[in-house]
C-alpha cells in the first residue's frame, strides 16, 4: 500500500491517507480481508503522529470501509457494494452540483447543459 502526504494542501493529514485509503478499496487495490499495516507502523512510515493515524483508521472504520480485531490489527472489509455505490451516487451528485451552477454562471439552459453531457457520454 502506497500512500503520499503532501504538507503543500489544506487537506488535513488524516484525510489525505482517509481519502488515498478508500481509493484504493473502491478501486480494487485492496481486496477484503487484506492486512492494512498496523496504526503505529503506517504512523512511523509517513513519520506522523499515531493519533493521526488512529483517526484516519476510525474514518475508515465507521464508513464500514476496515474492520478492527482486537490484538490483530485492521483489515479490508468484505466490500459492500450498495455502500460503495451510494458513496460514488454522493460524488457524482456533487459533480452535477457544481456543473449546474457553472452552466448557470454561462447562460446555459439545462437543455443546453444536458446535450453537453450527452455528447460528452457518447464519445466515451
Amino acid at each position: 500500500m502506497e500512500l503520499i502526504i503532501r504538507n503543500v494542501t489544506n487537506q488535513p493529514i488524516y484525510d489525505q491517507i482517509y481519502s488515498q485509503i478508500k481509493a484504493q478499496i473502491i478501486a480494487g487495490q485492496l481486496g477484503p480481508g487484506e492486512a492494512l499495516p498496523s496504526i503505529r507502523a503506517l504512523a512511523k512510515d509517513l513519520k506522523i503522529s499515531v493519533i493521526t493515524t488512529k483517526r484516519a483508521y476510525d474514518e475508515l472504520e465507521a464508513e464500514g470501509l476496515i474492520d478492527t480485531v482486537a490484538g490483530k490489527g485492521c483489515f479490508v472489509a468484505e466490500k459492500n457494494l450498495d455502500l460503495i455505490r451510494e458513496q460514488q451516487l454522493r460524488e457524482l451528485e456533487s459533480h452535477l452540483s457544481a456543473a449546474a451552477e457553472l452552466a448557470k454562471h454561462c447562460d446555459l439552459s439545462c437543455e443546453q447543459l444536458h446535450k453537453m453531457l450527452r455528447i460528452l457520454s457518447e464519445e466515451e
